[in-house]
């Protein structure tokens, strides 16, 4: 089974409070009072406390185009995926020199050459690594990723594979758009960036991938994504989101689970993408989960908003520091993301 080795997130410096954040968007985005107060309202309605900015917050003001606010993702994507990937390499006891599969995910950003071979440039990862770029996937991506790389090691398991999760939302918002999806996106989501290492080796005290599921909701397409125009990204977020997550999750869970003989009450260990408040709130209801077992989900909601593919890694990676769970404890990583669609996770310690 694929061993998780090591995970490291990896947050901007610049860190502000949520109130200071919604000052900016409002003052550069909205000139309608009524709108500033929506905007206010959903902003507070997310739970969520800080949020770190790829740049410094003077300089929001000054990315007025597409081409620009892309030129900054590449510039701050590289260095912030190549701080994940060399931390998560060493945390691992590896080498750069020792990966042989380099997997890359982020839908906040356009880059080609893709960032998988930025980074690896830039580490120092072999020339004949092989490389995975995803584009697409969004929130869900972070559990998708570490799903195909198991997939792959099971095939090739004497190899090591590294997956990285570059996201920087707050470069995609829009302004002059007074739209409830733009007006919650603008207060949900943050940036930052994780990295996660994956062997086929025995790791004492570190998860193991048992088993995945994928499954792709039929006629969800404008549930979630990205509208693509002359101004860039504009987010499409559907109200049915949470009612997507109470319709399906819970045969998602269930039905992975049945297939190990398990039930919800055997999992020790949920890690969950922490996509909004109604959607945690969704997926407590539908599992019939006490608040504290999301407790780490509600954490990085409120510490860092909403990283698109990185939040789950992230919360991955507050499991794996936090004390060890006991040796067999169950564990089921999940997310959800455009499509619309679900990624599970099935681990055991």
């Amino acid at each position: 089974m694929t061993a998780v080795a090591a995970v490291r997130g990896v947050l901007p410096p610049h860190r502000y409070p949520q109130s200071e954040l919604t000052e900016l968007f409002v003052r550069i985005g909205l000139p309608d009072q009524r709108q500033r107060a929506l905007a206010r309202r959903l902003h507070t309605s997310t739970q969520v406390s800080y949020r770190h900015l790829a740049l410094p917050i003077e300089r929001y003001p000054q990315l007025t185009g597409f081409g620009a606010r892309n030129d900054a993702f590449l510039e701050v994507g590289v260095e912030l995926g190549a701080q994940a990937v060399a931390g998560a390499i060493a945390d691992a006891g590896l080498t750069v020199e020792q990966v042989d599969v380099f997997m890359s995910t982020t839908v906040t950003g356009i880059a080609v050459p893709s960032l998988d071979a930025r980074i690896a440039n830039r580490v120092g990862l072999r020339p004949d690594v092989k490389r995975l770029p995803l584009m697409g996937l969004g929130c869900v991506a972070g559990a998708a990723g570490i799903a195909r790389l198991h997939d792959y090691l099971r095939g090739a398991p004497a190899e090591i594979a590294v997956l990285v999760s570059v996201e920087l939302c707050s470069l995609t918002v829009q302004r002059d758009d007074p739209t409830v999806a733009n007006l919650v996106a603008s207060g949900l989501f943050g940036d930052g960036a994780a990295a996660v290492v994956l062997t086929s080796d025995n790791a004492p005290g570190k998860p193991r991938v048992v088993d995945t599921r994928s499954h792709l909701y039929p006629d969800t397409e404008r549930a979630m994504g990205w509208d693509v125009g002359e101004s860039g990204l504009k987010i499409v977020l559907g109200a049915e989101v949470p009612d997507l997550v109470r319709h399906y999750l819970g045969n998602d869970v269930t039905g992975l689970l049945a297939e190990h003989e398990l039930t919800i009450a055997d999992i020790g260990s949920w890690i969950s993408h922490p996509g909004g408040p109604k959607v945690i709130e969704a997926i407590q209801s539908v599992l019939g989960l006490e608040p504290e077992a999301l407790a780490r989900t509600w954490r990085s909601l409120r510490e860092v908003g909403n990283l698109s593919s990185a939040s789950v890694l992230h919360v991955l990676r507050d499991t794996v520091a936090g004390p060890a769970p006991a040796p067999g404890t169950w564990g089921m990583l999940m997310a959800m993301g455009p499509g619309f669609c679900s990624e599970l996770v099935l681990l055991r310690w």
